[in-house]
């Protein structure tokens, strides 16, 4: 994976790749799924949720330029794989989740992983952030959302980093970098990908006549 999709697609940073060949891809996925774990598409875990393909990702983290005393927000952490990647290069991860039997499976996961320096907190509404243990250096959000909500930028420290996917639809998005400056904010355009809607950020239907 690291060979053969992440340097091709410019995923470069030694201490990422460090991390993501450290961590074993394939116990945070369905047993039955397992064989799959490591190819370059999403990897469905049930109830609408997804193990985002490894090139986003990955690339998603390098671009928040995560550093060793950070303090990073991951979003619909899922069953923790992408935790276990922050947890190898932040100095704390809050691992944020809507379901109770992902950050069970996380918290066992991580534990079995011995990777000591993240909590994982179980919040119905993902959409609020988690303002308790913040500011946050780096909030990371694990699939596409339309927009990134007020408060959760208010959430970033100043000179934080914020790294999503915008996408209005769930198809085709934007990867994006928000920066915070102060009580101001700015967003970047990194590349285009495609990634699944992370459950609860879905766009209100609206009625057509």
């Amino acid at each position: 994976m690291v060979e053969c999709q992440l340097r091709p697609n410019k995923v470069t940073d030694a201490t990422l790749l460090d991390a993501v060949r450290k961590i074993p891809r394939e116990q945070f996925v369905p047993r039955h799924l397992q064989s799959v774990a490591y190819v370059d598409e999403d990897v469905p875990l049930g109830n609408g949720r997804y193990l985002r393909e490894p090139v986003i990702g990955a690339r998603l983290i390098q671009e928040a330029g995560v550093l060793k005393d950070d303090i990073v927000l991951d979003i619909g952490c899922n069953t923790g794989y992408s935790t276990a990647v922050l947890g190898h290069l932040a100095g704390t991860v809050v691992a944020l989740e809507a379901e109770d039997h992902f950050a069970d499976e996380a918290e066992k996961l991580l534990h079995d992983l011995d990777i000591c320096n993240v909590v994982v907190v179980r919040q119905k509404d993902l959409r609020e952030g988690y303002a308790q243990q913040g500011p946050y250096d780096v909030i990371f959000i694990n699939g596409s959302i339309p927009a990134v909500p007020a408060r959760i930028k208010a959430q970033l420290a100043d000179g934080g980093r914020l790294v999503t996917v915008i996408s209005e639809r769930g198809h085709m998005g934007t990867a994006t970098l928000v920066t915070r400056n102060g009580d101001s904010f700015s967003s970047r355009a990194l590349f285009d990908a495609a990634t699944p809607t992370l459950k609860g950020f879905e766009t209100a239907k609206t009625f057509v006549f």
